[in-house]
């Protein structure tokens, strides 16, 4: 594994959030150093593991275990926007397949696949606590969309290819 050579804006987050807890309980900031990092690399790969146990001092398989746990961070390489479906009944109830059908047709991806320009990753995710604005989509573990019909996806998605487009 190779020590990564992380941003001064991304070691600055991760120093700050450091910094929130005692130094004898550093590795408290694992979760919000993974982010910072997966922000920068665009996935927390092997060597992202290895670095942040580095800085937090912290056993390599302890920082894996965090980052396999939890769904908002990538083990795998995505796209340059990562949509996450809700799949829990509530969504269900209200239209969430018929969302979920309609992306995949529209991207010509299943779930945990990637478009070929690398633009969309689509995966499934559990509850976001928004049962009452379902079908709900999550853009980038950041921007939470809500009500998503046809329509409003066909917008995200324009939209996205957009800013895409003038990134």
């Amino acid at each position: 594994m190779t020590i990564l050579q992380l941003s001064p804006q991304t070691m600055a987050d991760i120093e700050r959030n450091i910094a929130k807890y005692p130094p004898e309980q550093k590795q408290s900031a694992v979760m919000a150093a993974l982010i910072a990092a997966q922000t920068e690399i665009g996935w927390v790969s092997d060597d992202v593991i290895e670095t942040i146990a580095e800085i937090l001092g912290m056993p390599r398989i302890a920082v894996d275990e965090v980052a396999t746990f939890y769904n908002m961070y990538d083990t795998k390489p995505v796209g340059k926007y990562k949509l996450v479906i809700c799949t829990n009944l509530p969504c269900q109830l209200t239209h969430g397949e018929t969302a979920a059908t309609h992306l995949k047709k529209t991207l010509g991806i299943g779930y945990n696949e990637t478009t070929p320009c690398g633009t969309f990753t689509l995966k499934e995710g559990e509850c976001m606590g928004a049962c009452g604005d379902s079908p709900v989509m999550l853009v980038n573990n950041k921007r939470m969309c809500s009500f998503m019909s046809n329509e409003k996806i066909d917008a995200l998605l324009t939209e996205l290819r957009a800013q895409g487009k003038s990134a």
